[in-house]
């Protein structure tokens, strides 16, 4: 079994100290690197979100609640999987979780294999996520050097709009709208505008 690189980390966010040191001893004897925290709080305060990681977190917890926790990050668009464990196996919580972007729901007393498989599988999609999250953040940046006015013209071009069609919309010349078209693509630096489209587009996503 091959080691898991240590930029990935595994949080822990539980109440209880057995159950942190336990999934703390069984994921280190494998190879993670972790980080435990006795309330939800705590682990707001320390967690940034470059961190390619995933969160194993309680759902019952004094104050601030693992469900409450996974709606804290899911506003902040944070991009880390999530997996519950509770020692009340509720169907219809797992459910909800589920749909909102926990990767998966465990139980007390933990299997040591299924709980080795879950983060596995949690670790690649943390991977595949933080990816696409710099992606938009620095899209974001990209798009952020447009002027108001070219803003408006990429939103027109992505919608598939041409340049006459444009220049009526905002009753300007078309070729204001050709000289604001030539600065976006120098500002985003691209060439085509397919390229164009997926900068525009996953901004757009990002912030659905």
């Amino acid at each position: 079994m091959s080691t898991p690189p240590v930029s990935n980390t595994v949080f822990i966010v539980d109440d209880d100290e057995a159950v942190r040191d336990s999934l703390r001893w069984l994921l280190e004897a494998n190879g993670y690197r972790v980080k435990s925290y006795a309330g939800a709080e705590d682990f707001l305060s320390a967690y940034e979100p470059e961190q390619i990681g995933v969160l194993i977190v309680d759902v019952r917890m004094p104050g601030m609640s693992g469900l409450e926790l996974q709606e804290e990050l899911i506003a902040r668009q944070a991009p880390l999987p999530i997996v519950f464990i509770t020692g009340h196996g509720d169907v219809p919580m797992a459910v909800s979780t589920i749909k909102k972007g926990a990767v998966d729901f465990l139980e007390k007393p933990f299997n040591e294999t299924d709980l080795r498989t879950i983060v596995a599988r949690m670790l690649e999609q943390a991977t595949e996520r933080a990816s696409q999250f710099l992606a938009q953040k620095n899209h974001q940046a990209v798009l952020s050097r447009l002027t108001s006015r070219e803003q408006q013209v990429l939103e027109r071009i992505v919608a598939g709009r041409l340049n006459k069609q444009i220049a009526g919309d905002l009753n300007i010349s078309i070729k204001t709208v050709e000289a604001h078209r030539a600065n976006i693509m120098e500002k985003l630096e691209v060439t085509t505008v397919a390229d164009l489209m997926k900068i525009a587009l996953t901004k757009a996503e990002g912030t659905a």
